[in-house]
C-alpha cells in the first residue's frame, strides 16, 4: 500500500454535513487556509500529497474506504497547494476540481477521523 496523502480532520463547517447530505459531496481544505469559508469546508491538518491521486485509489475516512472512479484535471494541483478538493460521494462529478469516489456509505465527519489517499 503506498500512501499519497494522511491527514487528520480538525473542524467540520456547519453547512459542509449539509453540502454532504443535499450534494452528495464535502469540500476538503487545509486548516486556517481560508478562515471565509470554514462554514462550508471539512479542515485537515496540512500533509503533503505525495504522488498524485488516480483513478482505482483509495480514500479513506474514519473507518469508511471509498474507491476513486474519476479525478478532475486541477485536482492533485489543489491538494498540493491547499489541501483543497472536493470529494463527490456515489455521484457524477464534472468540475477540474473534484474527486468521484464511490463506496457503499457516505462517510461521518468527525474531527479526529483520518483521510487518507492511497493505493
Amino acid at each position: 500500500m503506498e500512501v499519497k496523502f494522511e491527514s487528520k480532520i480538525t473542524a467540520v463547517g456547519r453547512l459542509a454535513r449539509e453540502f454532504l447530505e443535499n450534494n452528495n459531496s464535502f469540500i476538503l481544505l487545509n486548516e486556517k487556509t481560508r478562515p471565509n469559508l470554514a462554514d462550508m469546508v471539512v479542515e485537515h491538518t496540512v500533509a503533503e500529497l505525495t504522488a498524485d491521486i488516480a483513478e482505482g485509489d483509495k480514500l479513506k475516512v474514519g473507518n469508511t474506504d471509498f474507491k476513486v472512479v474519476k479525478v478532475g484535471a486541477d485536482a492533485n494541483k489543489n491538494m498540493r497547494a491547499e489541501g483543497h478538493c472536493t470529494v463527490v460521494v456515489n455521484a457524477d462529478g464534472t468540475m477540474p476540481g473534484q474527486i468521484i469516489v464511490k463506496g457503499s456509505l457516505p462517510p461521518r465527519l468527525r474531527p479526529g477521523d483520518e483521510i487518507k489517499f492511497y493505493s
